[in-house]
């Protein structure tokens, strides 16, 4: 049975443990419908006209876990940002596991999707923002939103700051042959709160695993949301992740992502600028090898003026692996003194990688400053021969100069200590120890 056919057939099943009662639910159905007249998307369309997902709908994947698995902190502490002190939210197997998570009610919710989806207290929240900013014609959000049910929820209320970042961690145990999971977030930061989050989802075995993840972030009017997705997964996962944030007046929101792993990962992030004197970042930093394959698709949609959007995507890509940046920047008439920039810089450390990258402009206002770019090349041979004829061997010099390639992206990093795991990630990918930090 194909993936698609499969996926349709357990919605009844997924009904028999949800409330149907729900004015979710409807929504689920909808979703539901939709997904199953679009299907999943194919190379015909533009958008994915360079990522195929057919090898990933011909395997049987487990849709819904089997059975509990328990896992010990001490065999999972590396994936967490340990250094430092954290709330939690941690699924095995798409499974909450509140001996490894730490949630709070103090001021702040940071707990379960499942329970702001089912309890009344949540009812407000979730009317107003469910759902909302997501895409209801892209399919694959649309499957997301079909069986949406656990995932992390976060409410930062006015004037609320959480007192130290949130992790999301999902683990995937290989407790089943091949397993998909559909995780759903939701997070509203409202006006003048500050938020930080880290999102990291790791296979734990060679077991074939695909995740369809959808997150949504709300903005409010001076609020500050700083979001990390560190990438770093298996050869045998495969992860689908969409995001959509909706920025209000006066707010910066950032997005880093950090694509160092996995075999399949596409990155979708929009941003929309619902008021003036927004700040929108989005920066990524991609090391792959092997025959892995990274997609990033950026939207960031201007739609009131005195606004700012910066894009700066650095790639560097090994053996066969295939990298593709699709980015977009739209301004309306009426958003006029936008500041956008896009940048997609590039290095091929072989003959057989492969890039594909497409910056686009489309511009309705005549009073703004706009501007985009890319380049795909290699290491500057001079610059190498001026460091190997300083006493750097060529390992390390290479290395060094693909940090520095990396360097102003690394820089904005605000938590001081997942810039360091950055660091460290980046030099285990490049097989040096060049003794020193970004």
């Amino acid at each position: 049975m194909e993936l698609k056919d499969k996926l349709i057939a357990s919605f009844m099943a997924f009904e028999n443990e949800v409330d149907l009662t729900h004015p979710v639910h409807e929504i689920r159905s909808e979703a539901l419908r939709n997904f199953e007249a679009k299907g999943f998307p194919g190379r015909k369309s533009e958008a994915w006209k360079y990522t195929s997902l057919e090898r990933l709908q011909k395997i049987d994947f487990s849709l819904f876990p089997r059975q509990d698995n328990a896992l010990e902190y001490r065999d999972v502490k590396k994936y967490f940002l340990h250094e430092i002190d954290t709330y939690k939210i941690v699924f095995i197997d798409g499974v909450y596991s509140s001996y490894l998570s730490e949630t709070t009610h103090d001021g702040v919710d940071i707990c379960l999707m499942s329970a702001a989806l089912t309890k009344p207290m949540y009812k407000p929240i979730i009317d107003v923002y469910f759902n909302k900013v997501a895409s209801r014609e892209d399919s694959l959000v649309s499957l997301n939103t079909a069986f949406a049910r656990e995932g992390a929820f976060i409410y930062v209320p006015k004037n609320k700051v959480p007192r130290k970042p949130v992790e999301i961690l999902h683990f995937s145990t290989g407790s089943e042959t091949a397993q998909m999971l559909q995780p759903r977030n939701l997070i509203v930061t409202e006006e003048n709160a500050e938020l930080q989050v880290i999102e990291r989802h790791q296979s734990l075995t060679d077991n074939e695993v695909l995740t369809n993840s959808v997150t949504e972030i709300y903005a409010g009017k001076d609020a500050i949301v700083d979001y990390y997705k560190v990438q770093n997964d298996r050869e045998t996962a495969s992860l689908i992740d969409n995001t959509y944030i909706d920025q209000k007046g006066k707010s910066h929101v950032s997005v880093h992502t950090f694509s160092f792993g996995g075999k399949l990962t596409r990155n979708n992030l929009n941003f929309y600028q619902d008021g003036e004197h927004i700040d929108s970042t989005l920066k990524g930093v991609t090391l792959l090898g092997e025959k892995q394959h990274v997609d990033h698709h950026t939207l960031v949609h201007h739609q009131q003026p005195n606004c700012e959007s910066h894009q700066d995507y650095k790639g560097i890509y090994g053996q066969r692996s295939t990298g593709v940046f699709n980015g977009k920047i739209i301004v309306d008439k009426i958003a006029q003194k936008t500041n956008a920039f896009q940048q997609n810089n590039n290095l091929l450390i072989s003959d057989k990688a492969t890039v594909n990258t497409k910056p686009q402009l489309e511009i309705f206002a005549d009073d703004v400053r706009c501007s985009h770019g890319c380049t795909i090349g290699q290491l500057d041979k001079e610059a190498l021969f001026y460091l190997r004829a300083r006493g750097i061997p060529e390992k390390e010099a290479s290395a060094l100069m693909m940090y520095a390639f990396a360097n102003n992206v690394l820089e904005s990093v605000r938590i001081q200590e997942l810039k360091q795991r950055i660091n460290k990630l980046i030099a285990q990918k490049l097989g040096v120890n060049l003794g020193f930090e970004l």
